[in-house]
C-alpha cells in the first residue's frame, strides 16, 4: 500500500510499526467486535428495506487486524456484507448460518481476496499472520441498530457451531 506521498508504507519496518503507521495514517479507531477501524463511505443515496426501514445505499469502512486481535462473532441483519483483502497476511474469516451448524472457514488473500456474508450470518475473523487489512462494504448500509454481537445472547441463545475462541 502507497501512502499519499507515494512512499510504501511496509518497507523496511516491523509488522508492529506497519499495524502502528495503518492505525495513524488512516486515523483508526478500536471497533466493538475487535481490530481498528474507519469509515470511509457512507452512501447519501438512501433505499428502503423489505422492513421498511430507511439505510444509506451502502457504506464502506477500511478494518484491520493485527496478530493479537480478533474480530469476534458478530451478524449484520438485513445486510449483506463484503470483505475485500487489502494488504497483510491472508485473513480467515469465518461464517456461520443464522441457526449454527458447522462454522465454515474463508482464507481472503491476494489470491482469494473476496467474500460476501449473507445477512443474518454470524462472522469472525483473525489474521493469519502479523495483521491483515480488509475493505468491508455494506449494503444496505450499515447502522449499529443491525449490529449484535453473539457474547451478548445468553449461551442457551447462541448458535452451535461458533468457535468458542471467536466468541
Amino acid at each position: 500500500m502507497e501512502s499519499s506521498g507515494g512512499e510504501d508504507t511496509s518497507s523496511n519496518r516491523s509488522p508492529m510499526e506497519v499495524v502502528q503507521q495503518l492505525i495513524q495514517k488512516w486515523s483508526l479507531e478500536p471497533h466493538p467486535e475487535g481490530g481498528w477501524f474507519r469509515e470511509l463511505h457512507r452512501s447519501s443515496t438512501l433505499v428502503t428495506r423489505d422492513d421498511g426501514q430507511r439505510r444509506a445505499a451502502i457504506t464502506s469502512i477500511l478494518y484491520l487486524l493485527d496478530a493479537g486481535s480478533r474480530s469476534r462473532w458478530h451478524a449484520v441483519h438485513h445486510a449483506d456484507e463484503v470483505w475485500t483483502h487489502l494488504q497483510g497476511t491472508p485473513l480467515s474469516l469465518w461464517t456461520l448460518e443464522p441457526e449454527g451448524g458447522n462454522a465454515v472457514q474463508h482464507v481472503l488473500s491476494m489470491h482469494n481476496p473476496v467474500h460476501v456474508v449473507p445477512a443474518g450470518h454470524w462472522m469472525a475473523a483473525r489474521s493469519e499472520g502479523q495483521y491483515s487489512l480488509v475493505s468491508c462494504c455494506v449494503g444496505p448500509g450499515f447502522d449499529f441498530v443491525d449490529f449484535e454481537m453473539l457474547r451478548d445472547r445468553p449461551q442457551f441463545q447462541q448458535p452451535s457451531g461458533a468457535l468458542s475462541e471467536l466468541i
